[in-house]
């Protein structure tokens, strides 16, 4: 490429560059504000002096076991205040952070240490068993397998069997690891912000996890940029609904140190602990998946505590909400801020940025509009949604389905040991995101489904999101997923999985099926009215998306809909 002088040659210095990173953000707050409330567990109460000197100490205590640049740290465990300080503690060493998913099998997350090559895993006390067994798995697995310092973090809320068992066991208590470094440790910024901050692996939606790679580079402008399109303020406080192993909570334990704000820690999500945390703590944000929203709409009166006592401001993603869903937190008093990202691209980095005007429609059509996945991040340099042939934009007309590509800072480093899916997620200069979806004339983007999602039927292209966001309307249905299954006549057709509210009678099943086919007719072409309607709960990852993939394997075992003339 052919560069072009500048009008200067003046060069970087120590005085006018620094790489990005999201570390200072720590040693900032806890000078402006060392007695403000950092993390609330429990009975737990830590200050951001105390949070500071506890990253140092953590940092430390790795270098004294010569974790530095290159090694992986991994941490098995809930929303407690470990798994915060590790967001610090682990790259101020120079080390990568691996936060994993508590809901994974042993077999599963025997495989992610090795393909990571774990130097230290660090684990909550009722997770010990099954980190106990993965490391077996792994032992046997390799001849070169070196065991990794073994920390467990104890926690006043579990029974204090599994710590003990623990520590028979040789592990290292957290917070005897903790005392063993220094509170002054002097930590190093990255001298480059290209170093790897973190790493995450795909959420098992499908059959290959891919380990995402992320820079301080980006993490920073995340954090930043997540700040400005919530609207988050000062002293912000969070509640950790979200699980912080997912994308690294979004990017937002990092922006609370930024914002001088306080995390309150929650082990166990429910809707009453939920409406509890706002009264008891005044909690000002959270973000959680629809499925969660689903249940605290849903939640029981006597689990509630409404009219809620003050504005209480939401982030949703993970998968697209019906705009049924939206609607119903909304009215009940929760601010809803409708986000859309993936691990590749640092969390969210996609919103529905909200539009005055649209504020005196009709609450359908405010619904409708706010279901939409929107625009680009500040931080996020390009969006687009192409034809994968050529590569070309769609038309923004909201029916031309193409792929969300995206190219800027906030995209991954690419996927760790893995140059084929590296090649074909970065062809043509853009990051392809597999999800399909249309752009309309305002230019905010809607996806329809993911490539595989998506249902073709009698040689018509079917959006599952479309017919889920339609049943969710229903009276009687409290979650839904649709997927393919064979069909004798059209190749493939809908299928509808259902749970249904907990009041609704049950005893006529057929009629239920029915009443939802018959509701479906009303609201959308015929070629697209499910064929198939089954009742019951639907399997879910640790961050609440639904998986299809297992319901696809379902659908398929069910065999073909026979010939029929719906």
């Amino acid at each position: 490429m052919l560069m072009r002088n500048d009008i200067d040659e003046l060069p970087k210095n120590a005085a006018n560059y620094t790489a990005l990173t999201p570390l200072w953000f720590l040693e900032r707050v806890a000078n402006v504000h060392p007695t403000r409330k950092s993390l609330i567990h429990g009975s737990r109460h830590y200050t951001w002096h105390q949070t500071y000197q506890r990253c140092r100490r953590f940092a430390s205590a790795l270098s004294n076991y010569s974790i530095s640049l290159g090694n992986t740290v991994a941490v098995i465990a809930p929303n407690v205040p470990a798994l915060y300080e590790a967001h610090f503690g682990v790259p101020m060493a120079g080390s990568v952070l691996n936060a994993l998913n508590t809901r994974l099998n042993a077999s599963t997350i025997a495989f992610l240490l090795d393909h990571s090559t774990a130097s230290v895993v660090i684990v909550d006390q009722e997770f010990f068993t099954l980190a106990e067994e993965a490391l077996k798995i792994w032992s046997e697995k390799t001849n070169t397998f070196k065991p990794p310092i073994l920390i467990v973090i104890g926690d006043e809320n579990c029974e204090s069997k599994s710590l003990r068992y623990a520590l028979s066991k040789g592990a290292i208590d957290y917070e005897d690891f903790l005392q063993s470094g220094h509170p002054e440790y002097d930590w190093k910024p990255p001298e480059d912000e290209w170093q790897s901050i973190a790493l995450g692996y795909t959420s098992g939606t499908t059959s290959s996890p891919k380990g995402v790679v992320l820079h301080h580079r980006g993490a920073y402008l995340m954090s930043l940029s997540a700040a400005l399109i919530w609207g988050m303020n000062e002293g912000a406080v969070f509640l950790w609904t979200l699980p912080m192993f997912h994308c690294n909570g979004w990017c937002y334990i990092w922006t609370l140190a930024a914002l001088f704000g306080t995390s309150i820690c929650l082990r166990q999500v429910s809707a009453k602990a939920v409406y509890e945390a706002i009264s008891k703590y005044k909690v000002t944000h959270f973000c959680a998946a629809p499925v969660v929203l689903n249940s605290i709409m849903n939640a029981r009166p006597e689990d509630t505590i409404l009219p809620l006592p003050h504005v209480v401001h939401v982030n949703t993603g993970g998968a697209p909400p019906p705009p049924p869903l939206l609607s119903g937190m909304s009215q009940l008093g929760f601010r809803i801020t409708h986000q859309y990202g993936l691990s590749e691209t640092f969390g969210p980095s996609v919103y529905c940025a909200w539009k005055k005007e649209w504020d005196s429609l009709p609450p359908e059509s405010k619904a409708r509009l706010h279901a939409r996945q929107g625009v680009r991040y500040i931080a996020l340099e390009n969006l687009e949604v192409v034809n994968t042939k050529t590569m070309q934009p769609v038309p923004p007309d909201g029916k031309t389905i193409g792929e969300i590509v995206m190219r800027g800072n906030v995209v991954m480093k690419g996927y760790l040991k893995n140059p084929k899916a590296n090649e074909e997620s970065f062809a043509n200069g853009w990051f392809h995101s597999g999800d399909l979806a249309v752009k309309h004339e305002d230019g905010y983007i809607e996806i329809k489904d993911r490539s595989k999602d998506i249902i073709i039927s009698g040689g018509e292209n079917i959006s599952s999101v479309e017919i889920e966001n339609a049943l969710y309307s229903h009276p009687a249905i409290l979650e839904t997923s649709v997927v393919a299954r064979p069909d004798e006549k059209w190749g493939e057709s809908p299928c509808a999985f259902v749970t249904l509210k907990q009041r609704v009678d049950t005893s006529n099943e057929k009629g239920l099926v029915e009443d939802i086919v018959n509701f479906c007719r009303t609201k959308m072409s015929s070629y697209m009215v499910p064929k198939s309607v089954i009742f019951g709960p639907l399997p879910k990852t640790a961050t609440g998306k639904i998986q299809k993939n297992l319901l696809r394997a379902k659908a398929k075992e069910m065999g073909p809909v026979k010939m029929s003339k719906l």
